[in-house]
């Protein structure tokens, strides 16, 4: 945050608007000009002295358009500052959100002109104000100005942080699904990793539900975008749109209910029934940009994964084999493979054939998974809970024994 520091006796903010006026009028003549600059200096003094700050700040944009193309970053940044400044003047929630608007619609006019700067004034101007709603104001103006203006690196890295922010800002979901979409499309521009702008594109689809009936309509499109991602990125293997209204809507929709069927096969079968659909619709794929080897890749880890969440934990190379459609030397290559991805952790009995899996990645995490995993840590307490007793019954059995012994010995 920039820091004024008053090097002359005159008020800061009458010494910002006495510059800029000075500017505004030096094409004038000094006849002219002594009399408007000397007018606008009066008129802030007033506004100053009645404590009409919002009036003062529409005062001291007057000639912002002017100073930002003629001005020095350094004096343009001064002056801002002083401006950003008047919004801890007031008592009205009210009248800074008014302040900020102004200043905000003033900075963001030209965003490709000296767009870093701009930027910095508006993050300025962020932490000077204090209600939670006009900080989600300016911030959404600052996505939008770092957007048109190609300077995005400036603002991403804000994104690790927005969670922390929607509890401060406490915003509705008409305004949480307007930010959401914003940094998708930031992110998509830039392309940042898919993940990330995954990310923020499930989190906007899941602000929709069932109810929304007259705009659930609106996310078909992104809904599409989302699965299409998810089919296409090598490092996504877990995602929760089947459990999303958004992406329900797509099942029966005469133009997409094949894309929703690609996502299930994904998330719920395994390669044999991903290659029968692309026997069925390989136009349909290309079109999205599929590439039909990265799909079977894909669809092979995941439908190993699928074959590592069975309750015994153990899998034979024959049935990876024959569900993966490789060679018997291909399986612990994909068995490795899977291993990288995360998608589990085991080891390999080459003398038994089998893998013996300690951990793997559900695709799917939804109502049938949080069972079986209530079942596991129920199975679980149950052991700790015999391990416990034996423990405490070996403990009370030697507290006997030495007694005994203490009695024997006197």
């Amino acid at each position: 945050m920039t820091t004024v520091v008053v090097t002359t006796e005159e008020d800061p903010v009458l010494a910002a608007v006495r510059f800029t006026s000075e500017l505004a009028w030096a094409d004038a003549g000094p006849e002219v000009a002594e009399p408007q600059v000397t007018t606008l200096c009066i008129e802030a003094q007033e506004c100053m002295v009645m404590g009409r700050w919002l009036d003062l700040v529409s005062l001291m944009l007057t000639s912002a358009d002017l100073i930002f193309s003629r001005v020095s970053e350094k004096d343009l940044e001064f002056i801002f500052t002083i401006t950003c400044n008047l919004v801890t003047k007031t008592d009205s929630p009210d009248e800074a959100l008014e302040m900020a608007k102004l200043i905000s619609a003033k900075v963001a006019q030209q965003p490709n002109e000296k767009p870093a700067l701009r930027l910095k004034i508006l993050f300025n101007l962020y932490n000077l104000l204090e209600t939670p709603y006009s900080r989600f104001f300016v911030y959404t103006k600052a996505l939008n100005l770092a957007a048109e203006g190609k300077v995005a690196e400036n603002i991403i890295p804000s994104f690790k942080n927005i969670d922390s922010f929607l509890k401060e800002w406490n915003i509705g979901i008409l305004d949480q699904r307007e930010l959401f979409l914003s940094i998708y499309n930031i992110l998509k521009e830039n392309k940042s990793s898919a993940k990330e702008s995954f990310c923020f594109l499930t989190k906007y689809l899941a602000t929709f539900s069932s109810e929304d009936v007259y705009t659930i309509s609106d996310a078909k499109e992104e809904a599409v975008r989302a699965i299409i991602e998810f089919v296409k990125a090598h490092d996504i293997f877990q995602c929760d749109l089947l459990d999303m209204p958004a992406v329900g809507q797509l099942e029966k929709d005469g133009k997409y209910a094949l894309v929703y069927q690609l996502l299930k096969i994904f998330l719920t079968h395994r390669l044999d029934a991903y290659l029968d659909f692309h026997a069925a619709n390989s136009t349909l794929l290309k079109s999205y940009g599929l590439v039909h080897e990265d799909c079977i890749t894909k669809m092979r880890l995941m439908s190993l994964a699928d074959l590592s969440s069975n309750d015994s934990g153990v899998i034979s190379y024959a049935v990876i084999k024959d569900t993966l459609r490789v060679s018997d030397d291909e399986v612990e290559f994909w068995v490795v493979k899977a291993i990288t991805a995360k998608l589990l952790d085991c080891k390999m009995d080459q003398m038994n054939q089998t893998i013996i899996v300690s951990r793997c990645t559900e695709r799917v995490f939804g109502l049938s998974q949080w069972k079986a995993l209530r079942s596991k840590l129920g199975v679980w307490r149950g052991n700790i809970a015999g391990v416990i007793s034996t423990i405490q019954a070996n403990k009370i059995s030697d507290d006997g024994a030495q007694s005994i012994q203490g009695l024997m010995i006197r």
